[in-house]
Formats: C-alpha cells, structure tokens, sequence
C-alpha cells in the first residue's frame, strides 16, 4: 500500500473522483484505488496529471510533503534511461546489486535502462525511496538528483 497525496491535490482542484477519471479515461473506483494506495497509477497517466494540474511527481507518490511547481514536459523513454543508468553507475552498483536492494527483477530493469520498457510507478516509486533520488529528476523534468527538503515551497 502506498501513501500518496492523489487525493489531496483531487480535492484542492475541487474535482470528484468521476471528474478526474473522465479525464483519465478510467473509472471512479480506479482512481478511488490510487488515492488509496491499493493500485499505483500508471506512469503515463501520474506524468499527465502534474502536467495538467502542475505537480510534483515527488509530491503526487508522497516522498515530499508539499507541491514544487516544475511545468509540463515531454516524457522521453531515452533520458529516463540514460538517467537510470547514470545513477545506478554514480552509485557504484551492478543492474543486480541495485535490483536486489529494490526488489526488482534484473532483466525487468535491464529493460529499463537500455530504453526498451517504459519504467513502471511502482518500481520507480521504489528506487526513489530507497535512494532518496527524485522522481521529477529520473524522469527527466528537473536536473537535480536530490530530494531538497528545505527548497519545498507551499503552493496548494
């Protein structure tokens, strides 16, 4: 189970449950199920959210307590590769080494990183709370790696 503050940023914008899921082409019981943590949103569908609203993907799965605003972007299955790859490396880890720590099936991550596969919430989710490494950053939104607790600002 995640904790995650879907729900919150659902309530701030003054939209129901069957409003956000009309916009995501899901329904109220999915997102009933995100904001609960049962099922993580998929990735595509977490990226289109901040860029609608303009949330943190840190802020949205909860590895930050309040909202950055960082704009919309372009996801890029290319940079988020590389990113992985750069990070695992500065970490001096095998793709197993990081894998085992994070509960990952090597061959699933191995995808990730040579760009084959899309990385999924969960195991990026994962990842960044285990490395205490930004999602906004793995992604490719921001360029800092690191999670910095004292730049939060409020903006809800």
């Amino acid at each position: 189970m995640f904790e995650n503050n879907l729900k919150n940023a659902r309530e701030d914008l003054d939209m129901t449950q069957t409003e956000l899921g009309y916009i995501f082409g899901v329904s109220r019981s999915a997102i009933k199920s995100w904001e609960n943590g049962y099922y993580t949103i998929p990735l595509l569908k977490l990226i289109k959210f901040c860029n609608m609203f303009d949330y943190s993907l840190d802020y949205i799965m909860g590895i930050i307590k309040r909202n950055i605003k960082y704009g919309p972007f372009t996801v890029d299955n290319i940079i988020i590769s590389e990113r992985l790859k750069s990070f695992r490396k500065s970490l001096k880890l095998s793709q197993q080494e990081l894998c085992d720590k994070c509960r990952i099936a090597q061959t699933t991550y191995s995808g990730y990183e040579r760009g084959k596969y899309l990385i999924n919430t969960t195991n990026l989710y994962y990842l960044c709370k285990t490395f205490d490494i930004s999602m906004d950053y793995l992604i490719g939104r921001i360029n800092n790696p690191k999670i910095s607790k004292e730049k939060e600002t409020t903006v809800l």
